[in-house]
């Protein structure tokens, strides 16, 4: 039976926008040989045509119903949930997500204050998501990653004052949390027992695919290394140097 396949993107298939190299190789084997695919990330404020652009801008072509990210996640996971008013901290691929949700984006009584990532991230912002956590709205955040490599501040630190001022913790969607890949999942029609993770970080990538029931595949083009492998208690199935390198699939 062949795999599917949930694949990361930044440290595995993308240096910032430029192609680790076999990346295109890999991924343009996998559509051929019609394994199910969803390229996986945590980041929230990119459309599924946003990161089509971005792969093409960076030389591979990859389907836009490939993408899956934190947004998308969040949308699901609020759908399930009861209430349909948020206040919403966050970009424009966050809100079209949750409007297409059947969500009412408003600061009035809201159920819930969700947060993603923004760059107008203000006081105003945190004044008003705090009144309304501590005034009995449910916090749910995007992802927990606290910024990304050149030091932007992501979702996770924009989520820490609210946090901080009101006692109460988001619930996070993406990544390591398992809810994320049950929702990809979904996506495809796939289960866990027939489905691989391709990630560079031990801690999330993997750790999320071993708490999940899926084999975990490490390459080392990205976050961790092999000198990490002995610092976290949980070991990967397979490690490769590159998704180039991956002959099992």
């Amino acid at each position: 039976m062949q795999k599917s396949i949930i694949c990361d993107i930044d440290g595995v298939l993308l240096h910032d926008n430029t192609l680790i190299p076999g990346a295109d190789d890999f991924i343009h084997r996998i559509i051929d040989q019609g394994n199910k695919l969803v390229i996986l990330t945590n980041y929230p404020a990119m459309t599924e045509n946003d990161l089509h652009n971005r792969f093409k801008s960076a030389g591979l072509n990859v389907p836009p119903e490939c993408f899956y990210t934190s947004a998308m996640a969040t949308a699901a996971f609020m759908e399930r949930q009861e209430g349909n008013k948020a206040f919403v901290i966050g970009e424009g691929a966050l809100t079209h997500e949750l409007y297409k949700s059947g969500f009412t984006i408003t600061d009035i009584n809201p159920d819930f204050v969700i947060v993603g990532e923004t760059q107008s991230y203000n006081w105003t912002m945190i004044q008003k998501a705090a009144r309304l956590v501590a005034g009995g709205a449910r916090f749910i955040a995007t992802n927990p990653d606290t910024h990304g490599p050149s030091m932007s501040p992501a979702c996770g630190a924009l989520c820490a004052p609210i946090e901080r001022m009101t006692g109460r913790e988001p619930f996070y969607v993406g990544k390591p949390s398992t809810w994320i890949i049950r929702a990809a999942l979904n996506k495809i029609g796939a289960h866990s027992q027939d489905t691989c993770i391709i990630g560079d970080n031990l801690r999330t990538d993997i750790l999320m695919g071993f708490q999940a029931g899926l084999e975990t595949i490490l390459v080392l083009s990205g976050i961790s290394q092999m000198e990490d492998i002995d610092k976290v208690p949980f070991k990967p199935n397979h490690i490769f140097n590159s998704v180039k390198d991956i002959d099992i699939l």
